[in-house]
């Protein structure tokens, strides 16, 4: 590579907050690190993407700014999707999601494919994605599908693994030569029920037939796995190394650069 590929990843929001002890009241922006390192392992630069809209805002600075700068986005995981995203009310209180999260992220990867820039989706990622393009969720696996496997495991949190099914044919079981199943894990209980206009679906769970890898066929590349690749232990050789699918995030990049 002539240069270090400069990769941006969307942010996860504390906000607001008049009972939490530190930063009273502030909104807060991070990233979890397993993700930052994942996309350095290999030698790329992670760079975050702070929302520039809020009560506060001062200043120009948009989310096409930093579509312009960098040469790519990934969009990772944790919060719910807000239900309205996706033209739903919240069956349950403790599934309204993230609201602010949603309309950030969407403009974020809306941004990004106006410069036809490629778009990776890490669990929350792909729910995102799917969304944006007229998709919806289930609110909830267990409770809307009651005979589906586990999904996600409060205790077990990153050590729940089960086997996905890659499909043949598609790009993402190219990168596997010689693969039908893996084992991932599975940290989410949300889940795509209706699949966006112009996405194959690249991966799936044997159980029940829930996605769990799609990719976009539209003018850039936009792909997405519903597991968590940079929780997995590279090490490993029970289960499914995510650097095929990073190192072909970053080969759309050069293709594109």
């Amino acid at each position: 590579m002539s240069k270090r590929q400069r990769i941006g990843i969307s942010v996860c929001f504390f906000h607001a907050d008049a009972n939490r002890p530190v930063f009273t009241g502030k909104t807060l922006q991070y990233v979890e690190q397993s993700i930052v390192h994942w996309v350095q392992s290999a030698s790329a630069l992670a760079l975050v993407i702070p929302s520039p809209e809020g009560l506060t805002k001062r200043g120009d600075v948009t989310l096409h700014d930093y579509a312009s700068m960098l040469d790519g986005l990934v969009l990772h995981g944790g919060s719910d999707v807000w239900p309205g995203s996706y033209g739903e009310e919240p069956l349950k209180p403790e599934w309204n999601g993230d609201r602010v999260r949603d309309e950030y992220e969407i403009a974020l990867l809306r941004a990004f494919i106006d410069v036809g820039k490629p778009v990776l989706g890490v669990c929350r990622g792909l729910q995102v994605i799917n969304v944006a393009f007229g998709g919806t969720l289930y609110q909830d696996i267990t409770t809307q599908q009651p005979n589906s496997r586990t999904h996600r495991d409060a205790a077990l949190y990153d050590q729940n693994f089960h086997e996905i099914e890659l499909v043949s044919g598609t790009r993402l079981a190219g990168m596997y030569p010689g693969v039908a199943r893996a084992r991932v894990n599975s940290v989410h209980h949300q889940g795509v029920k209706k699949l966006a206009d112009q996405f194959t679906v690249e991966a799936t769970s044997p159980d029940d037939g829930m996605v769990e890898a799609m990719r976009w066929s539209g003018r850039s590349y936009v792909s997405a796995v519903q597991w968590h690749p940079e929780f997995l232990d590279w090490r490993s050789s029970e289960l499914l190394s995510g650097d095929p699918i990073l190192n072909d995030f970053l080969s759309a990049i050069e293709a594109h650069r």
